[in-house]
């Protein structure tokens, strides 16, 4: 493969040919070129319209190397662009973001000041989008190395040979595995996923985006020493809910939670280890060639006495060589992964870091500054950011849930509450505000609890015993998904006072995690500054939240409120969905201000377009700028973890885009909102949510659902532990939002991306003729509106009307095929037509590279529905009566939902 410096595109294809070539070769060594002649992007003549048995699995890894093509090109042409016309080139990346604020009059010592103050989050979660196994993970990782690796012009033909037979050893490895889930994941394995990524991808993408912000820093002619130390930079943690999200979640137990806590401390000892062994090796500096300072030495001596024994083995194996020592020293007071720390070993991370300041500042006395760059400032970046824990664990659960454990509990304590599920919002405020006065709790050690009471408690004390051995700083957010009322974040302190959870402070108890009302459904956030401003007002609340502040060593109180993208979207569709998550974070951030606090957001955001989803810089630029004041804390799901970061060169880039984005839309001066353009966009929403809601909630609009999209054999799919529905009612209501998308994306209907946009618009064209004028022309200037629509018009290009209507033959009724078919297809028609108005053509001219990637998938994909629908039909037709014949059958449906999402990349 002859690599230089080409463009995109035409990369793109000679790649995808050249690694399609050695596919097929395998195909011919291991006997299967009955399934090589169907393969996309080759010439054959007429086939039959049946696939061969293997032929979808084929097809999914065709995809997945266009995927991985597309992937590098992309990082390829950043890298010639910014060769070209230098960092400030790159949309949404540093270079770009330090022009623009430098632009707007910011000088670098103001950026510098406020850099600090940035910080971002995602959490990581095992929402089940992921269909491809983690062995199949890394041997795509594997492959996408050699991708990279033949870039490099220095290869002789012989070696070039060399990396294409590796190519040819990964590709057949793919071929001979198996790559759907046979059976249900368990927490554990999707633990060691997420683990995969903290340990083993983000410490080493973090200290190489650091080197580049400080190098284009410097390179646009800013003052290094302004970013010299690790504290400087904005602040990056990360959180998962792997082991921690127990909402509809039954295997996640108190006993999953504990082993949770224990894998990711264990695992960032661990990466401790390695890192603090690495720099041992670096620094070798003798005492004999420089004098090291007296801090050094007494720290050293001090801490070989602390530890005994160990201290002095710490000081034999390197004579005259302190600076080691000190790190041997350190090394010894790393504290066992489990159990409370002994003598002389570390309590908290902080302690270490305090240890790594006087190692940098010994190198700086003695005038070796570039090895404490080197070595040890990056090593305190990292601590600060995985610290002894990784990510923070958060725990969530539903707060029906909770009303039923609450209820159990009464009963349990001799007190008239069994059926406080429906009490109203006074009764139970009456019963919340007399019990948290009390310290006294419901229940003793040993007596008999319901199934749900014992749930919550247990996981709590799981939480209680966490933080009295090892602190806090493992332990997240407290999350109540489904908020509807105060009653359901109050009652959470109860369960904490009953398990030990809350702290005693001079001013009354107080508990020591952020509880965080999720507001998921059109309704919820509405009424969610209501319940936000009671909330605040409340004494334990108060109380806690300052304790947290002096805790975290903050300048103000913070209240975290997590906002749900994906259930307001199957509530209401996109546009009301959207517009209500607007307003809700006005609103909530307003209120926060009255009280005092900052609330901080935390964003629900799944893996499509209509679950949150869209280009990183765009979305954050689209968020109210009252609401994201510099701190983002965001979900990154399923199949988005190993796109965005399984490859290291892609890692980097896109934790550029959280940091930068949130820095230049932090730090820009506010722009004011156009009132026009928000009128239009609240009538939109109206509008479409109308038009969406007397789609869903038609007679025939199930059983349409049920038979027209896959979405029987995605509920019988293996993709991740999690039960596709919360409680296992037969409810639109109840299942969750991921299949929901996921059914509608792979029967190509993208439903859940545009549906009543186009009513919407056409509401305002006919409405207020001026006002859609004016959005066609400046629907790029307010943020929000480009956000939203730019991502309807993505769904719009990816929905195929052959295919829906393909699909819908698979719906034995013809008046609900007819009526619920022919709703789908004008609103589709609709909202393109419009949609072109706006964007003043078609959308394949005005988003040519989205075209062309579609284009490039529109043959395989075509032929992967047909056999999909067949397969489901037959499927379908046998599973009652023959139900070994009809697991078979959903094997082979479940290998095509495989290779179309692998086609689409993307499931739910």
């Amino acid at each position: 493969m002859n690599t230089g410096d080409i463009p995109t595109q035409a990369r793109v294809e000679r790649d995808l040919h050249w690694l399609m070539d050695r596919f097929c070769e395998v195909l011919d060594t291991v006997n299967a070129e009955e399934v090589r002649v169907f393969l996309p992007w080759k010439e054959h003549g007429d086939l039959p319209d049946q696939l061969p048995e293997r032929a979808p699995q084929a097809y999914s890894i065709a995809f997945q190397l266009l995927n991985l093509v597309e992937e590098n090109a992309e990082a390829q042409a950043r890298r010639a662009a910014e060769t070209i016309d230098g960092p400030a080139a790159l949309r949404g990346l540093w270079g770009q973001t330090f022009m623009q604020l430098r632009n707007a009059g910011l000088s670098d010592a103001q950026i510098a000041a406020a850099l600090p103050r940035i910080r971002v989050e995602p959490v990581l979660t095992a929402h089940p989008t992921e269909n491809k196994r983690a062995t199949v993970l890394a041997h795509y990782r594997e492959l996408y190395l050699q991708l990279v690796k033949a870039e490099n012009q220095m290869w002789t033909p012989l070696e070039r040979k060399g990396i294409a037979d590796d190519v040819r050893t990964i590709l057949e490895r793919l071929w001979r595995t198996g790559d759907i889930f046979l059976e249900r994941l368990e927490v554990t394995a999707e633990l060691q996923n997420v683990i995969h990524y903290l340990r083993n991808v983000f410490p080493e993408a973090l200290a190489m985006h650091d080197q580049r912000l400080r190098q284009i820093w410097e390179e646009i002619g800013n003052d290094p020493a302004l970013l010299d130390d690790p504290d400087s930079l904005p602040s990056i943690t990360f959180g998962t809910w792997v082991g921690g999200d127990r909402d509809g979640h039954p295997l996640v137990t108190a006993g999953v939670t504990r082993n949770a806590l224990l894998e990711l401390r264990s695992n960032a000892l661990a990466l401790l280890r390695e890192q603090l062994t690495a720099i041992a090796r670096h620094l070798s500096l003798s005492n004999l060639l420089q004098t090291p300072p007296d801090i050094l030495i007494d720290t050293i001596q001090r801490y070989a006495a602390l530890l005994g024994e160990a201290g002095q083995q710490a000081l034999n194996r390197n004579p005259y060589e302190p600076w080691r020592q000190m790190v041997n020293l350190i090394l010894a007071r790393l504290p066992e992964p489990v159990g409370a720390p002994g003598p002389g070993r570390y309590t908290s991370a902080a302690e270490l870091i305090a240890d790594l300041r006087i190692l940098d500042e010994s190198l700086v006395s003695v005038g070796a500054i570039r090895l404490a760059r080197s070595d040890v400032r990056p090593l305190i970046r990292s601590v600060r950011t995985f610290g002894f824990h990784l990510a923070v664990l958060d725990i969530r659960q539903n707060s029906a849930f909770h009303d039923r454990a609450l209820a159990q509990l009464l009963t349990a304590a001799g007190i008239d509450g069994g059926d406080y599920p429906s009490w109203s919002e006074t009764q139970r405020m009456a019963l919340l505000e007399a019990e948290l006065q009390s310290p006294r709790p419901f229940t003793r050690s040993g007596m008999s609890l319901g199934m749900e009471a014992e749930a919550v408690l247990s996981c709590y004390r799981v939480l209680a015993e966490h933080m009295h051995t090892y602190g806090i700083d493992g332990l997240g957010a407290l999350i109540v998904s489904m908020t509807r009322q105060l009653s359901d974040l109050l009652v959470v302190f109860l369960f904490a006072r009953e398990t030990g959870l809350l702290i005693s402070a001079p001013e009354g108890p107080v508990c020591p995690l952020p509880v965080v009302p999720l507001f998921e459904t059109i309704d919820d956030l509405e009424r969610s500054p209501s319940i936000i401003r009671q909330y605040l007002a409340y004494p334990i609340v108060q109380r806690s939240l300052e304790w947290q502040r002096r805790t975290h060593h903050a300048d103000e109180r913070v209240q975290q409120v997590m906002i749900g993208y994906s259930d307001s979207n199957k509530d209401g569709g996109i546009g009301a969905s959207f517009w209500a998550l607007q307003r809700a974070q006005q609103a909530l951030a307003a209120e926060g201000r009255a009280a005092g606090v900052r609330i901080r957001f935390f964003h629900g955001r799944g893996g499509t377009l209509s679950r949150g989803a869209g280009p990183t810089g765009r979305f954050i630029r689209a968020l109210p700028v009252e609401a994201l004041a510099g701190d983002l804390r965001m979900t990154e799901q399923g199949e988005t973890i190993s796109q965005k970061y399984a490859n290291r060169i892609s890692a980097i880039y896109n934790l550029e885009l959280l940091l930068a984005g949130v820095t230049g839309a932090t730090l820009r001066p506010a722009s004011s909102r156009p009132d026009n353009l928000a009128m239009a966009l609240e009538l939109i929403a109206r509008e479409s949510q109308k038009a969406y809601r007397a789609l869903i909630e038609h007679e025939r609009f199930i059983p349409f659902f049920r038979e027209a999209t896959p979405i029987d054999a995605i509920e019988a799919s293996r993709i991740g532990s999690r039960p596709a529905r919360r409680t296992g009612a037969r409810s639109l209501a109840d299942l969750r939002a991921i299949p929901w998308v996921f059914s509608w994306n792979q029967a190509r209907f993208y439903l859940s991306g545009w549906y009543g946009i186009g009513s919407g618009l056409a509401m305002v064209q006919k409405e207020e003729p001026a006002l859609f004028a004016e959005l066609c022309a400046r629907m790029r200037e307010w943020a929000p509106m480009h956000y939203l629509l730019g991502n309807v018009a993505t769904s719009v290009m990816n929905a195929d009307e052959t295919i829906m209507c393909a699909y819908a033959e698979l719906v034995n009724d013809a008046t609900t095929r007819t009526v619920i078919l022919q709703k789908i297809l004008d609103e589709f028609a609709r909202t393109r037509a419009l949609l072109e108005q706006v964007y003043g053509g078609t959308l394949e001219e005005k988003r040519p590279y989205i075209a062309r990637q579609l284009e490039l998938r529109r043959e395989g994909l075509h032929r992967l529905h047909r056999e999909q629908i067949a397969r489901l039909r037959t499927w379908r037709a046998v599973r009652d009566r023959d139900p070994e014949a009809g697991e078979e059958h959903l094997r082979r449906v479940l290998v095509l939902i495989n290779a179309i999402a692998a086609g689409l990349r993307a499931t739910g």
